[in-house]
């Protein structure tokens, strides 16, 4: 199995990026050939009907014509703009929109398929081993291929497709390799680049299309009048001719969109194994798809469009391998296992039913047994959007170890606004007091009773789960309609503000929710990265490090301590801030500025938040979880800290 490299999560950020921008460039030379080319069909057919008129000896043959060429930049460029820019906006809304063209059906929280079931706990489990939002999942019911896509913006927008014929015929071994490839799409950037190629497409295609209908229309036209004959053929034979542009330009449009995916596709499945050290299960599902009649072709209308974010080809054999967006089976599965014949077994028509399909093969069990890890910086950096299987294996033990209620609760958004309401309830009894009657206001008696008694069990929770079971919340808050969001918005800010402060925890639950949902309910889009130079930001480091070093340590010399370490991290020439300058304002403000750094500055930003943290060699369960918070604002998304990487004996309530 080839390595990924030595790249991390920043790194593939950049490429992500540097790929995009070489999108733009070679979407730019495309829209210049085929102005061209169009300017060049006009110009003929203006010669054409002059050579038709009674002056055609005196026609003079120019082949420069300014003003023309003008209009020629002005409408093309208008048309293949307007075409792309109306596609990326039509799926700007979120993955939700991609799966929904495809054919998707959200898979309900609390399904009875329990193949349905399956899929949502290894989605569940790689999104908490990762560190993301838990993303929505789709089935293709119609689909009997086996498949799977990802598709979003970001990890916020994110969402998983899975086919109907994956989720009868994959095992959860299988399973867990296509969705842990799906996920490595959605931590290195993909998705975006995705949508993007898709609306490149779009543009491109509309121009052969106007084509395309100006040579059908007007040749019909013709069939019915014998008048200006030799106009209207020449006007066909134009709209032929730009039919064949743009169809050439959608050619080479593809070959850009094939050469990128084919690459991306290798990357993804070694990122699969690395993920699961299980190089059978992705093997296997690979093994399925050569085995199957359907193979991994689909039947929905927008497969060629969308053909590139799919998990295996989506169109069947391509006639010129230039053309296919992923690579050969037999050669995924040749980097996967080397001992590979090129032979597939034969499926049977219809799947094995749920309950004859073992939940693990090819291997055994794994003995969950969790090594220390150390938690210096760089392995933080190391492990930041690339979890291991010490962080699977974990996620899914922490999902075991939820009380069954609570976790069919987190699964609603009904019930995830009560798990929220519950996390912040205080043991002050004044505090306590005013909670409960901003929540009279809002909740009715029989959700009031229910959360009287789902509090004592969240206040039971170890704390290790509540980080967790807030990534399910969120998810699941997604449900909501925007008056519901803001009326639940507005009652979280009302809890965590009874007693005018705020803990660490309570500001790890505001920012969760912040950061993943009210661009969702806002429609705002994500940030685009605007400094490439620390310098400009430093300020904002300084007033995020002093905040941090602060809320870990009792006393000013220790803080002042972890402070310093993560400003060496950074130079070592910041100038800490005073106590009472550090709060959740400051804090907010200071990132909402350093989120618009490029992903590198990001890397050495998140390194001195862990140096600050570590300082002292302990990382209490609540400074863990800031970090966390404070990852995910930076969109890094920063995987579980494992048994041992944390202090215990700090680990305390809220």
């Amino acid at each position: 199995m080839p390595s990924t490299g030595t790249m991390d999560f920043f790194q593939y950020q950049d490429q992500a990026r540097r790929r995009t921008r070489m999108l733009v460039v070679y979407y730019f030379i495309a829209v210049a050939l085929i102005i061209l080319a169009v300017y060049a069909v006009i110009v003929g057919v203006f010669y054409g009907f002059a050579l038709q008129s009674e002056h055609a000896r005196d026609v003079a043959v120019v082949f420069w014509h300014p003003g023309l060429f003008t209009g020629v930049i002005v409408f093309t460029t208008a048309i293949v703009l307007v075409g792309s820019l109306y596609k990326i906006h039509q799926l700007s809304t979120g993955g939700e929109t991609v799966a929904t063209m495809l054919g998707g059906r959200p898979v309900s929280p609390d399904t009875i398929d329990p193949n349905e079931r399956r899929a949502l706990n290894v989605v569940e489990e790689m999104a908490i081993a990762s560190g993301t939002p838990v993303p929505q999942l789709f089935v293709l019911d119609d689909e009997v291929a086996i498949n799977a896509f990802a598709a979003g913006f970001s990890t916020r927008d994110a969402v998983v497709g899975i086919t109907r014929g994956a989720i009868d015929r994959l095992t959860r071994d299988e399973l867990q390799g296509v969705v842990a490839h799906e996920f490595s799409h959605v931590l290195n950037g993909d998705m975006r680049l995705n949508i993007k190629l898709i609306g490149i497409l779009n543009g491109i295609l509309i121009i052969g299309l106007i084509g395309f209908w100006t040579m059908r229309l007007l040749s019909q036209g013709r069939s019915r009048s014998s008048r200006d004959k030799g106009g209207i053929f020449l006007i066909v034979i134009a709209g032929f001719l730009i039919w064949i542009v743009g169809s050439v330009g959608v050619f080479f449009a593809k070959l850009i969109k094939s050469a990128v995916s084919r690459q991306r596709e290798y990357l993804a499945d070694a990122s699969s194994v690395q993920f699961t050290r299980n190089p059978a299960g992705l093997a296997g599902a690979l093994r399925k798809i050569g085995g199957l009649t359907a193979g991994s072709r689909l039947l929905s209308e927008h497969t060629e469009e969308a053909s590139h974010i799919f998990f295996a080809n989506g169109l069947g054999d391509s006639f010129l391998n230039m053309m296919a967006t992923h690579p050969p089976l037999p050669d995924r599965i040749k980097r996967i296992d080397p001992s590979f014949d090129g032979s597939f077994a034969q499926l049977a028509p219809d799947p094995v039913p749920a309950a004859e399909t073992p939940a693990r093969t090819g291997r055994q069990a794994p003995v969950p047994v969790l090594r220390r890890v150390s938690t210096t910086p760089d392995e933080v950096i190391k492990r930041t959007g690339a979890p291991t299987l010490e962080h699977i294996l974990y996620a899914g033990l922490l999902v075991q170890s939820f009380p069954p209620a609570i976790l069919e609760l987190v699964r609603s958004s009904a019930g995830a606004i009560l798990v929220v309401y519950g996390f912040l309830l205080s043991e002050d009894a004044e505090t306590g007091k005013k909670q409960h009657e901003c929540l009279r206001q809002v909740l009715d008696a029989d959700s009031l009773g229910r959360l009287a008694t789902l509090r004592p069990v969240l206040k039971g929770l170890s704390p290790e789960l509540r980080l967790p079971l807030m990534n399910i919340a969120v998810s699941s808050l997604k449900g909501l309609d925007e008056a519901q969001y803001r009326q639940f918005h507005g009652t979280m800010q009302s809890l965590i503000g009874a007693d005018n402060q705020t803990d660490l925890f309570e500001y790890t639950v505001h920012r969760m929710v912040d950061r993943n949902l009210d661009p969702l309910f806002n429609k705002t889009r994500p940030p685009v990265a605007q400094y490439y130079d620390i310098k400009p930001l430093l300020p904002s480091c300084a007033e995020l490090l002093s905040c941090i070093a602060y809320w870990g340590h009792d006393d000013h010399a220790a803080a002042a301590s972890a402070f310093n370490a993560g400003a060496i991290k950074l130079g070592g020439v910041l100038q800490m801030k005073m106590a009472d300058q550090c709060g959740l304002t400051a804090v907010d403000r200071a990132l909402n500025a350093l989120v618009l750094a490029s992903p590198a500055i990001r890397r050495t930003v998140l390194g001195a938040c862990v140096a600050c943290v570590s300082a002292d060699g302990n990382i209490r369960i609540e400074e863990a979880e800031l970090l966390r918070a404070v990852a995910d604002s930076l969109d890094c998304p920063l995987p579980p800290f494992l048994p041992g990487q944390i202090t215990p004996a700090a680990a305390g309530g809220q």
